[in-house]
């Protein structure tokens, strides 16, 4: 089956077009060197996606055998194995060389390192140049989504967020993957231009709150959804699941002010379904892990693979109860997570609910 990537333009950004006709503006002009900063799994995809459309990409990693990798073996053996990185990629381990003339710079570390991170960038980062938060999650200790922490560790700087439905090794092998770009509508549509080409589309928006709380909280859905396979419960249970989390996440992101079409967009309800289903999926792995009765404490040792999800329910929580919102999904798997509630009993406790209308 065909891929059609049409668009019109519209005042939060760029919509599928409902002919399937393609409607476009002029296109905004594209920032030539882009620095992406992590070179994990999904910074090293995102600096070859910013390579296969045409920029010049200084990737920044803090571990030196990657630096190493890259420029001997035009690989990412830790992260990435098995994929070629063209010679548009330049692997340092000095962050001040990685941003020093950047005119936008990706930033992909996790959700709870971004505030150290971002500081660090600040300090050697043009002011000019858009700062792209690409992680996904709400900062543990105060419950701010990742353009608040971006607003408040590196103040004066474009504030921007990319997420949406996308696992890095799709992206990386050049499979079609479309994500939300959020921040000021001009900004956005020159990321977009920067980072769009025939398997990747970028679609822009100015709704950084919904964009940035929907790539948040979708890992604690998966989490929940994981546990439910893992336990046996079938594919009824999960679809009602997934429907309930979905219920939350609108709730939360329009007691913050996002827009209900961004949270039922690529990025809200887009990356909810990816990674609520999908086996490919950390926090749904680690979800389900934890249904089957695995030790938590095992499955969160360092090493394992990270599930971004565990630290930021907890986090979900506390924002959700700041504003009066309701979390009983994202309670349930908090309380599972930390011991607090068994496993058996956090189905009774949804399933125990007052009923109500939908």
């Amino acid at each position: 089956m065909a891929v059609m990537w049409s668009s019109v333009a519209s005042r939060d950004g760029f919509r599928e077009s409902a002919s399937g006709m393609a409607e476009t503006n002029a296109p905004a002009k594209s920032y030539g060197t882009l620095a992406v900063i992590g070179a994990g799994a999904w910074g090293t995809s995102l600096a070859l996606t910013a390579a296969r459309a045409g920029r010049a990409v200084r990737l920044w990693a803090r571990e030196p055998e990657v630096v190493e990798q890259i420029a001997r073996e035009r690989q990412n053996l830790t992260f990435l194995p098995g994929l070629p990185l063209p010679s548009a990629i330049a692997a340092t381990g000095a962050l001040a060389q990685a941003a020093a003339g950047a005119e936008a710079l990706l930033i992909a570390c996790p959700a709870q390192h971004l505030r150290a991170t971002l500081k660090a960038v600040a300090a050697c980062a043009a002011r000019n140049a858009p700062l792209v938060v690409c992680a996904k999650g709400i900062e543990k200790a105060t419950g701010k989504t990742v353009t608040e922490v971006l607003g408040e560790a590196a103040p004066g700087f474009e504030p921007a967020v990319l997420s949406g439905p996308s696992f890095a090794i799709d992206a990386a092998k050049g499979l079609p993957t479309a994500v939300t770009i959020a921040a000021r509508l001009d900004v956005a549509e020159r990321l977009q231009a920067s980072l769009g080409h025939a398997a990747f589309r970028p679609y822009a928006s100015d709704d950084l709150i919904g964009v940035a709380l929907g790539g948040a909280a979708k890992n604690v859905y998966a989490i929940a959804c994981g546990i439910v396979e893992g336990m046996g419960l079938g594919e009824s249970a999960r679809a009602a699941l997934l429907a309930r989390s979905f219920a939350e996440l609108t709730r939360l992101g329009t007691a913050l002010g996002a827009r209900s079409e961004t949270l039922a967009g690529l990025s809200g309800l887009g990356d909810l379904v990816l990674t609520a289903t999908s086996p490919q999926s950390r926090n749904f792995r680690f979800g389900r892990d934890v249904g089957r009765g695995r030790p938590i404490a095992e499955l969160r040792q360092p090493g394992r693979p990270l599930a971004e999800g565990a630290d930021t329910a907890p986090a979900l929580i506390l924002r959700g109860r700041a504003e009066g919102i309701e979390l009983p999904v994202a309670e349930t798997v908090a309380a599972v997570l930390d011991g607090t509630l068994a496993l058996d009993a956090s189905i009774a406790r949804l399933m125990s609910r007052p009923l109500r209308p939908e």
